[in-house]
């Protein structure tokens, strides 16, 4: 690990200011000679490993604001102050009563001790897992940008197969995103240019031939808060997530899934899928087709084939398609049958 600078800015403001610097406002926060950290267990990691080189850290947990670590729910939302804690989020009563989905995703995203430490915000952001990404002795795009991408050829039995592009085909590991993409959440944002909301669908960037830029932050923002509306569907709601081992471990794919039912047909769906893409994946094209019509496994598998028509397979994750469809499959119907 490199020699760095570490700062406890006591507030937002001193955070953004610290962290502005006038001709790398626009460097997207990945690039930065300055980075935020608040759980560490992503950050930290990569450091050790030589693909984050920041010259100096600012420790967020110093920060006075109180929202900042608070859950306050509403009737009709559900707002996370950026640094609550993955853990303290799962375990709350009200949070898993009123949208499953949510407390579910946490449950399953890391072991006791990494949801403990880890912060909401900066969860969302986490960095793939790509084994070329983690190696620095591999070409990769979204670490050295125009070197190339050794997973096209290489290994890529854990590699996304929506979202990808000629230049990367990086899956995003996270869980507690998939919920958020699916129920239409925001983020609260404060950067130098000020305050801003935006929602959780376009905080994430696909790769295209820009996989180096993998979120809409400037160097200087930091996420402040996550809200998330609560409507007819939070409540028969779940996350469903396959992998190698049940103990901790990344999503070979996964399914968020919430319903709004009316008897046995499907008034409105919300859904969203893990370990196959490259972003947090919103299911668009699976939510129109079930739009209307009597959820049983015939419908589940059309919505299933939806979602996975524009999948781009390579040599070692073409599997990841037929298990993406059976996960859904399964995630729609075992929704369905729950107490809405």
């Amino acid at each position: 690990m490199r020699p760095f600078v570490y700062e406890r800015p006591t507030s937002v403001s001193a955070a953004i200011a610290m962290a502005y610097r006038p001709d790398t406002v626009h460097v997207p926060p990945t690039g930065a000679d300055t980075q935020f950290i608040a759980g560490g267990t992503n950050l930290a990691d990569y450091m050790k490993l030589g693909v984050a080189r920041p010259e100096r850290l600012l420790d967020l947990n110093t920060l006075a604001e109180p929202a900042l670590r608070q859950i306050r729910i509403d009737d009709d939302k559900i707002r996370f102050g950026a640094l609550v804690r993955m853990g303290e989020a799962a375990d709350n009563n009200d949070v898993r009563r009123r949208c499953p989905v949510l407390a579910d995703s946490l449950k399953f995203a890391a072991s006791g001790q990494l949801r403990n430490m880890a912060s909401l915000g900066g969860n969302v952001l986490q960095r793939t897992r790509c084994e070329y990404f983690r190696e620095i002795s591999w070409p990769c795009n979204k670490r050295e940008p125009g070197s190339g991408c050794a997973a096209m050829e290489g290994s890529n039995r854990q590699h996304a197969v929506l979202g990808t592009s000629d230049a990367c085909i990086a899956t995003y590991h996270g869980d507690f995103a998939q919920a958020l993409v699916a129920l239409d959440a925001t983020v609260d944002v404060e950067g130098s240019r000020g305050r801003r909301t935006l929602t959780f669908a376009k905080l994430h960037r696909r790769p295209g031939e820009t996989p180096d830029i993998e979120t809409d932050l400037a160097a200087d923002e930091l996420i402040t808060a996550i809200e998330v509306p609560l409507a007819r569907w939070s409540s028969r709601s779940r996350y469903l997530k396959i992998r190698d081992r049940e103990s901790y471990a990344f999503a070979l794919a996964s399914a968020a899934v919430a319903l709004d039912m009316n008897g046995e047909t499907v008034r409105s769906a919300r859904i969203a899928l893990g370990g196959v893409a490259t972003v947090p994946w919103r299911a668009r094209e699976a939510e129109d087709a079930l739009q209307g019509k009597v959820l049983d496994e015939a419908t589940a598998q059309e919505a299933a084939e939806a979602a996975f028509a524009d999948a781009r397979p390579r040599e070692h994750n073409a599997f990841k398609i037929p298990l993406g469809k059976r996960t859904l499959v399964r995630a729609l119907l075992e929704t369905r049958d729950m107490k809405g």
